[in-house]
């Protein structure tokens, strides 16, 4: 490991209060997730049951849940996703459309997005802080993108961050490892499912799994 990585303080984990924790689920939609979709990633299927379980925990517990979905504009003279990426998510088409495996309670928040953070130009952080939320379980697709420059914004903006890494998926394994070793050492906590459910049900502090922790003393 390097020393820079290495030269950190101690992770004494994030707390999983009801009350104070919000659930973002990433661009689980068509067009990222069906195997006809425009920008289609292979095995997103695996990511639903571990998903809809934390959904279903979450939501006896009472802790919010936001849905992001990435749309676009068609007839813009220039989105900036569509100079790096196929066009894709476009609002009005099946493909910008949560998944039908997931499903989205009448009462749960929808956040539409035309860049890679839920953040930006969004009012996700005004949504939350006005639910007193300060802590954010976030996952979906892609990791390496969408989830991760979600997770940047999160931490800048003050909230404390927990991912769990079966519940997202990225372009590939080398970014998916890369992207959850940057979050735990950087942004936040990387954990799995499992221990968010217990964490939640038990409000009791989750922190990162030991082959995600790179704390040295």
């Amino acid at each position: 490991m390097d020393a820079f990585s290495a030269k950190r303080t101690a992770d004494e984990g994030i707390e999983l209060r009801s009350d104070r924790t919000a659930l973002l689920v990433v661009d689980m939609v068509r067009d990222f997730c069906d195997p006809d979709g425009a920008m289609a990633l292979p095995g997103s299927e695996r990511l639903y049951p571990i998903q809809n379980a934390m959904l279903t925990t979450a939501r006896a517990q009472g802790a919010v849940i936001g849905w992001i979905a990435d749309r676009h504009r068609p007839g813009s003279r220039r989105e900036r996703e569509f100079v790096k990426r196929v066009p894709h998510c476009l609002e009005g088409t099946p493909g910008a459309e949560i998944v039908p495996q997931l499903q989205r309670e009448a009462d749960e928040f929808l956040f539409v997005k035309r860049r890679y953070s839920a953040f930006f130009g969004t009012d996700l952080d005004i949504t939350l802080r006005d639910n007193l939320i300060d802590t954010l379980v976030i996952f979906g697709v892609v990791t390496n993108i969408c989830v991760r420059s979600t997770v940047h914004d999160a931490f800048f903006n003050g909230y404390q961050v927990v991912v769990p890494h079966d519940a997202c998926a990225a372009t590939g394994p080398r970014e998916q490892a890369s992207s959850l070793y940057d979050i735990a050492t950087h942004f936040g906590i990387v954990s799995d499912s499992t221990n968010v459910i217990s964490a939640m049900e038990k409000g009791h502090f989750i922190a990162n799994m030991p082959e995600f922790e790179t704390t040295t003393n």
